[in-house]
């Protein structure tokens, strides 16, 4: 029964969606990226040059960054909305997820065996699923017509470089100079805004976010993998370099997250379907602030049953239930034409957050950092993990609102989630 639902979510999907009028094409898209990061792992394994290191690894973020939304496009225009929709989701964000957390586990193992094959692990992955969408994604997509906003690009990626240059270097240069980066840095958003606006093809088309759930899903990965990533960076740091544990242990104290996402998160598309999305994120983001505050008990001789593991199990049901969430409820009723966009936005929410997060972390931990209590900065740098993780509650909060059902359908008042 539940195949042919699936199936024929599908087939409503395929009828109802006009034509496909992403510029370049999904699969085209997906595959070179694909590809281009499979070459860039190998050549990575094989580099002893530093500056030829750091290459390869931005041509693989470059590579990801088109993978990731060219992937979930493809799948929110695959499937139908609804049920079949969400249990695709669902175990799309699984991968995703499950393969973020338990990756820094295997990460660690690989470390111990030689940093090399952290370059090389991805290589066969890559090829082979090179191989299988090269063989299932579907072929003829109509490609979209349009320009390139280049100039677009280039201004909103400036903005983001110098808003991170800023919060990073705070710590060691003036208030003045840093007042200086943030003013520029918000100047080259308002003149991106100003670009989009005029522009015959824009890179972002702005009405897109007049949709609060689509917003209000953006801002949530915002907050989860923004606060995630600077937590991870801190707990890393302080499991290694404070307590001196091996890259090894360090993996296996993030195990209790990565198996709860792997294993919970395909089951997230039915519970989307019965409780909605806005209900998984708000529980899901109290969740994530109640995993950064058992952290902050961190002291020289932290406790395994008591904090390590309730932490890392509380952030792995926090991205069980808001990441297959917010996937969902960025792409849900948004045109087949724009899911690329959607998609694309998304996923550089999550990025943004994590490098805007992460840099805001770096410099309050490294902040006094040839004197005073490291202990102190270690809390102070989960505080702010934390505090993103409060406004993402806040935020979440506003989707949720009461509603009466006619007398005839309803028992009692229900929940909606807007």
């Amino acid at each position: 029964m539940g195949g042919e639902r699936l199936r024929a979510g599908v087939r409503r999907s395929a009828a109802a969606r006009g034509p496909d009028r992403d510029l370049l094409g999904r699969r085209r898209v997906f595959l070179t990226a694909l590809a281009v990061f499979a070459v860039a792992s190998l050549l990575g394994g094989l580099m002893n040059d530093g500056t030829l290191l750091i290459a390869a690894r931005f041509v693989k973020g470059v590579s990801a960054a088109f993978t990731a939304p060219a992937a979930l496009s493809i799948i929110t225009t695959t499937f139908a909305e609804g049920p079949a929709r969400n249990r695709a989701l669902s175990i799309f964000t699984a991968c995703g997820a499950s393969g973020f957390s338990l990756g820094l586990v295997l990460s660690g193992v690989l470390t111990e065996i030689g940093w090399r094959w952290t370059f090389l692990m991805p290589v066969p992955v890559a090829i082979t699923a090179l191989v299988a969408g090269t063989r299932l994604l579907q072929r003829g997509e109509e490609r979209g017509e349009g320009g390139q906003d280049l100039l677009g690009a280039a201004t909103i990626t400036a903005a983001m470089l110098l808003l991170v240059f800023a919060v990073v270097e705070a710590p060691k240069v003036s208030v003045a100079r840093t007042v200086v980066s943030l003013a520029g840095a918000a100047a080259l958003i308002g003149l991106f805004v100003w670009l989009e606006r005029r522009v015959r093809h824009p890179l972002v088309r702005l009405g897109i976010l007049r949709s609060a759930p689509l917003a209000r899903a953006n801002f949530g990965l915002v907050i989860l993998f923004g606060s995630y990533v600077g937590f991870q960076f801190v707990a890393m740091q302080y499991f290694q370099n404070l307590l001196g544990w091996s890259a090894l242990e360090t993996a296996l104290a993030f195990l209790p997250c990565g198996l709860l996402v792997a294993i919970s998160s395909t089951k997230m598309g039915g519970f989307a379907d019965r409780f909605g999305t806005a209900r998984l994120i708000v529980v899901g983001s109290v969740a994530l602030l109640a995993g950064y505050a058992v952290f902050l008990r961190v002291d020289l001789h932290p406790s395994l049953l008591t904090m390590v593991l309730p932490g890392m199990v509380l952030l792995g049901i926090a991205f069980a239930l808001s990441f297959p969430s917010l996937n969902i409820q960025a792409t849900a009723g948004v045109d087949d034409e724009e899911q690329g966009l959607a998609s694309g936005l998304l996923n550089t929410s999550g990025q943004v957050g994590g490098a805007v997060v992460l840099a805001i972390v770096t410099a309050v931990l490294t902040s006094g950092a040839d004197g005073g209590d490291p202990i102190a900065r270690f809390r102070a740098a989960i505080v702010v993990s934390a505090g993103f993780a409060l406004v993402g509650l806040a935020v979440a909060l506003t989707g949720l609102r009461f509603r009466r059902q006619p007398a005839e359908a309803r028992e009692e008042p229900v929940l909606e989630a807007v």
